[in-house]
C-alpha cells in the first residue's frame, strides 16, 4: 500500500529555518501530483506548497519567498524547505498526494486520498 512519511518538523526561534521530509513508498500510481498542507489549532487545512503532476509549482501565498519545494525523484522524497519562519507558521505539516491536480484550489483538500501522519512545526517568539 501506498505510505508517506514525513520528517524534519521541530521547534525553531522566530526567524529560523527546518527543512521538511516527505518520503513515499509503495506501489503509487503515477503520474502523481504531492505537495505540503498544514492544519494549525482551531483552523482549517490548507495548501502550503505542491507539485503538480508536471512537476509544476504552487505556493500559498503566505509561503512565496520564504519556502521551497522539491523532489529527489531517486529517492522518493519530496521536501519543503521552511525559511524566515514565523509564529503564525505554527502548524502540523502534512504530506499528501493523489494521481489528479491536487493543487489546484478547486479540489476540496478532504477529497485527496493519500495522507502522511503529519509533522509538528513549532516557531516561538
Amino acid at each position: 500500500q501506498v505510505q508517506l512519511v514525513e520528517s524534519g518538523g521541530g521547534l525553531v526561534h522566530v526567524g529560523g529555518s527546518l527543512r521538511l521530509s516527505c518520503a513515499a513508498s509503495g506501489k503509487m500510481p503515477e503520474p502523481y501530483s504531492i505537495g505540503w498542507f498544514r492544519q494549525a489549532p482551531g483552523k482549517e487545512r490548507e495548501r502550503v506548497s505542491c507539485l503538480t503532476l508536471n512537476n509544476n509549482t504552487y505556493y500559498a501565498d503566505s509561503a512565496k519567498g520564504r519556502f521551497t519545494i522539491s523532489r529527489d525523484t531517486a529517492k522518493n522524497t519530496v521536501y519543503l524547505q521552511l525559511n524566515s519562519l514565523r509564529p503564525e507558521d505554527t502548524a502540523v505539516y502534512y504530506c499528501a498526494a493523489d494521481t489528479y491536480q491536487i493543487c489546484s484550489e478547486m479540489v476540496s483538500i478532504p477529497r485527496i486520498r493519500y495522507w502522511g501522519q503529519g509533522t509538528q512545526v513549532t516557531v516561538s517568539s
